[in-house]
């Protein structure tokens, strides 16, 4: 028989998963650092800077402690972590880059064929000349390579050398080593990432079950399509014959929806909920989130959880969009209850508050405004500018 988990209960859980229940002023060094992200899985990368890139925005909303230059460190320094593919650009620990060889095999046919569609014959010649100058020569950035008389444009009219770089890294000859301006610099995976955490080689049947247990505890609950999602690792197939296979290490569990719609059927390891362990009450506080933050990245699961819509309007043109460019979720304490609208001018020193909507139901009181205040004065110090300065109109 199923087992039955009330909304309030899968919230807290899946809150507690992600690593938002815990106090966000804990002291955290720069080996606490790397077990949060081990803990989360990865970090998604991203450019837009509007208030700080969401790599930093996602770590400060989990313990605002969190220090740029100790993930710097792990990253380039260290070799404790690797930028790869989950469902985008992400920092993953390196301990798991063996799992990740997999990933490069089923990638490199695809796109060997993609890419010499693309660009025909000089496919190969200039690809050989990258990797060979590279090996040669040490890391470049894509600006180090000539590429005169070539249109700019997306990803399809790159020149050759620019998409030798990516496809070398997304086959895993190639790795970031570092990044100037946020633009990636590619060395030999051998010269970044240390040999130990190439070894052992992996079977195809661990590899399956590694993604889809170690997805399980990420998510403390999940269908075989949210195990399949979490890395993006795997395909959907191979996660539903993983359950098949592995239906006596589970339960089946209904997940209770935010709107009273039917419950979610779901499964989880056996024992659950209270191999979990205790699953502390998360934080009363207000806290800004990345919008490519892992506890809204399943917009669908969003939805289930919180009554959450959201969307990144990056891409929306201006006139269709519904709140902003870069609007920042909000969470308090197992609630998400709004949205804002906000941006960083480093020129002037200020945060600058264009806009808030609340969610339906949630009272703009003087006591969650005074919240909201404190987190964003906290963030607006995290971002570098010296106070928070209101627009008129600012509330919904």
């Amino acid at each position: 028989m199923a087992i039955l988990i009330d909304n309030a209960r899968a919230r807290r859980i899946f809150i507690e998963r992600q690593q938002l229940s815990a106090p966000p002023t804990r002291a955290l060094n720069k080996a606490g650092l790397l077990q949060l992200i081990d803990d989360l899985g990865f970090v998604q990368v991203d450019s837009i800077a509007t208030v700080e890139r969401a790599h930093h925005m996602i770590l400060f909303s989990r313990n605002q402690t969190y220090r740029r230059e100790h993930l710097t460190s792990l990253l380039e320094k260290d070799g404790e972590l690797f930028e790869h593919w989950t469902h985008d650009a992400s920092i993953i620990p390196a301990r798991l880059f063996r799992y990740w060889k997999h990933r490069f095999r089923r990638r490199e046919p695809i796109l060997a064929d993609r890419w010499r569609k693309w660009h025909g014959e000089s496919f190969d010649s200039a690809f050989e000349e990258t990797f060979r100058h590279i090996s040669e020569n040490g890391a470049i950035m894509s600006r180090d390579m000539k590429m005169e008389d070539h249109k700019s444009g997306g990803w399809w009219n790159w020149h050759p050398n620019k998409t030798a770089l990516e496809y070398y890294w997304h086959t895993g000859k190639l790795s970031i080593a570092g990044r100037v301006n946020f633009q990636k610099i590619y060395d030999l995976t051998e010269r970044v990432i240390a040999v130990h955490h190439h070894e052992p080689d992996v079977s195809h049947e661990d590899f399956i079950d590694w993604a889809c247990r170690s997805a399980m505890e990420k998510l403390g609950f999940a269908t075989s399509g949210e195990l399949a999602a979490f890395w993006d690792i795997v395909t959907p197939e191979e996660a539903r014959d993983w359950v098949k296979a592995h239906r006596d290490e589970l339960v089946e569990v209904l997940i209770e929806t935010a709107d009273g719609s039917r419950p979610r059927a779901s499964f989880a390891f056996a024992g659950f909920p209270e191999n979990l362990g205790d699953i502390p009450e998360p934080p009363a506080r207000v806290r800004v989130l990345s919008p490519f933050d892992p506890l809204l990245r399943n917009r669908d699961r969003a939805v289930r959880l919180f009554d959450f819509f959201y969307r990144i309007e990056v891409f929306v043109p201006e006139p269709k969009r519904q709140y902003g460019y870069y609007v920042f979720p909000l969470l308090e304490g197992d609630r998400m209850i709004g949205r804002i609208d906000m941006k960083a001018e480093r020129k002037t020193g200020v945060l600058d508050v264009k806009r808030l909507w609340l969610e339906k139901g949630v009272r703009a009181s003087a006591g969650r405004l005074d919240k909201l205040d404190a987190e964003l004065q906290r963030v607006g110090r995290f971002a570098g500018v010296d106070k928070v300065v209101y627009r008129d109109g600012w509330r919904d």
